[in-house]
């Protein structure tokens, strides 16, 4: 079975990982250990059974940020092939050994993302990070970019992601949700008139967007949009954690 093209992984970059843990622990119910990687600290979190995201402090000069990974076939033929539509590369291929060969790059608009070429897990899946029909996992990742075009087409070309709409919301924003075998997994959007780098936003799962805003206030983060309902009767909320890394949540009200 290929996974291709599909979230896997999801991995935050901050300076201070012991205060961090603490709030997506309270947030998003995710248990901590160290994953023994030899060299450096590099913690997971699990929920439900399964691991969901992976967290360590980055070098100086590092941006603190999320970043999505998405799964390949072959993450060396999937590198030259990104180099080929213009992007750069950030991480060359690296095994990890146990998990499987990743890379970092950034797109032909600026945007940073990973891909994981995965170690099939035992069930014969990639792993359970991404299940839009649990909270604490990856439910949905948006892409701001200044060229939705451009972006469409470079994603399609490298990882087979199909257009399922295009809607308009609001005056100046078009958003396309994208898909993969027929399963939505998010979207593409330019907003006109609105400056800013082009960047991958990843939504976690929750079970109630109104609690979740007490939540992420109590615990040192901060609400900066909404809550949002969007098509499909879901509600949205953007937010930063207390180290400044952004991140969204979406589930009912």
């Amino acid at each position: 079975m290929s996974f291709h093209g599909l979230p896997c992984w999801y991995e935050l970059a901050s300076p201070d990982p012991d205060a961090v843990k603490g709030f997506y622990a309270g947030l998003l119910g995710w248990t901590w250990a160290d994953s023994g990687m030899p060299g450096m600290t590099y913690l997971l979190a699990s929920r439900d059974g399964a691991m969901v995201a992976g967290l360590f402090a980055p070098d100086p000069g590092m941006p603190v940020a999320w970043t999505a990974y998405t799964a390949v076939d072959d993450a060396d033929a999937t590198v030259a092939k990104a180099k080929a539509l213009s992007a750069s590369v950030v991480v060359p291929p690296t095994d990890i050994p146990g998990t499987g060969r990743f890379s970092v790059l950034i797109d032909p608009q600026g945007a940073p993302f990973g891909i994981l070429q995965p170690q099939p897990m035992a069930d014969g899946t990639a792993g359970g990070a991404f299940d839009q029909k649990k909270s604490g996992h990856g439910n949905w990742h948006d892409l701001a970019t200044p060229d939705s075009a451009a972006a469409l087409t470079f994603y399609g070309a490298l990882f087979g992601w199909a257009q399922t709409r295009a809607m308009q919301m609001g005056p100046t924003m078009v958003y396309t949700v994208i898909n993969r075998d027929g399963q939505d997994i998010g979207g593409i959007f330019t907003e006109a008139g609105k400056a800013g780098p082009a960047a991958w936003t990843v939504y976690f799962g929750i079970p109630s967007v109104s609690a979740a805003v007490e939540a992420v206030k109590a615990a040192g983060g901060q609400v900066l949009h909404g809550p949002a309902e969007v098509p499909g009767g879901a509600f949205i909320i953007h937010c930063t954690d207390p180290s400044g890394a952004g991140f969204a949540l979406v589930g009912p009200a």
